[in-house]
């Protein structure tokens, strides 16, 4: 069976990779996951020349290629506009690439995404979507059309699914839109995983990754650097990630007389965060963003580190109990005090790091892909036809 997978996640050129071209965060590990579920798979994604692009991971996978399409201009509302000049000129070769497809996937929120899922659903094909998104909290109008064409067409021939968890399942309006979690993290991953102690030194590093915006919680651990300076004198914190508000981060630790104690590693490559969050202690993750399923909790875990974040999203069904300290507020003083109630003890810091690698395991992405897998191969085992009658599929068909 032909894959066609329509993003608008950029690639850029990469003579060093099989592909051809290479990306950033969990991208190319997710597609390389799902073409070992097909025949063929085939990326149309926007693309341009890697001129000083860091932290990029080569796109491999079980015969996967990538067909370049062109790149949306500006952002914001300059984005949405050019979508029409996109649209033409980029529209007939997406509508060709599906033609020829016996399946389409099509993660969103995404302009390109979308534009590929509604010429699936136009040209009647097996489809399955993965809305990366908080699916609980839609804010926009675009994420609550998002949500309403998921609803109105999962069924059938139309896998959809959203990322994320919880005991209910994700729609009251229509039961076949299913949960899935996400993640970045092979088996390979844990190999040399092991629970984590507190160093007798009295030293303690803690971590934040993300993209460096509004609401993520960088500032919050950076406010609170202070205050817990006063119980681990030797703390230090560890930034991976860029973005926008990452100047404005550093002038921030600067004021705050921080700045030695603060490390700014801007983008470093996917294959890298597990390995530098492997040399801290803690996690610390207030977001206050709408969150999807936050692949870098699972990563910090798997590294045996104990996570403070928030309740949103997922992250109070993913870390349960005993994997960290929820927050009722994202705040300088409730973080500080959190980080207390973990590193004051050095039993349960080891026990807690030691439960965080089991729960990790539970979120491979040969689990990931498994589950994809299952799911697909049911839905479309038998698949009604134009004229009403049916056609099975052997289970080896996808």
């Amino acid at each position: 069976m032909r894959l066609v997978v329509v993003s608008h996640k950029h690639c850029w050129h990469d003579v060093d990779s099989p592909s051809g071209y290479a990306t950033d965060g969990g991208f190319p590990l997710q597609m390389a996951a799902i073409s070992e579920l097909f025949d063929s798979t085939e990326l149309l994604v926007p693309t341009s020349i890697a001129e000083g692009a860091k932290g990029l991971t080569p796109i491999a996978g079980k015969r996967l290629s990538v067909k370049a399409l062109g790149s949306p201009k500006g952002s914001g509302f300059r984005r949405k506009i050019d979508m029409i000049r996109w649209v033409a000129i980029n529209g007939p070769a997406v509508w060709r690439a599906l033609g020829r497809a016996d399946a389409v996937h099509t993660p969103i929120p995404g302009d390109v995404g979308t534009i590929g899922m509604l010429i699936a659903l136009v040209r009647r094909k097996r489809l399955f979507v993965r809305h990366c998104g908080n699916w609980l909290a839609p804010r926009t109008i675009a994420e609550r059309l998002w949500k309403w064409t998921m609803e109105s067409f999962a069924g059938g021939r139309n896998v959809m699914l959203a990322t994320g968890g919880s005991p209910d399942p994700p729609s009251a309006r229509n039961p076949n839109v299913g949960w899935i979690f996400s993640t970045s993290l092979s088996d390979r991953s844990f190999v040399d995983s092991k629970p984590r102690r507190l160093s007798p030194d009295g030293s303690l590093r803690l971590a934040i990754a993300c993209r460096q915006e509004e609401r993520k919680g960088t500032d919050v651990v950076i406010d609170a650097l202070p205050a817990i300076a006063r119980m681990f004198p030797n703390v230090t914190l560890d930034v991976i990630g860029d973005g926008s508000q990452l100047e404005s981060l550093k002038e921030r630790a600067r004021l705050l007389g921080v700045t030695s104690r603060v490390r700014f590693h801007g983008k470093v490559a996917q294959s890298e965060v597990v390995a530098r969050l492997g040399a801290c202690d803690l996690f610390c993750y207030p977001t206050t963003a709408s969150e999807g399923f936050p692949k870098v909790v699972l990563e910090a875990m798997s590294a045996g580190l104990p996570v403070i974040t928030t309740r949103v999203s997922v992250l109070p069904m993913l870390l349960g109990s005993g994997f960290g300290v929820l927050l009722d507020e994202a705040c300088p003083d409730e973080l500080a005090h959190a980080v207390l109630a973990i590193c004051g003890n050095a039993e349960s810091y080891a026990e807690m790091s030691r439960k965080s690698i089991s729960r990790s395991k539970e979120y491979s992405i040969e689990r990931w892909r498994d589950t994809i897998g299952d799911m697909l191969r049911t839905s479309w085992a038998v698949e009604r036809l134009d004229d009403g009658t049916a056609r099975h599929l052997s289970p080896e068909s996808v």
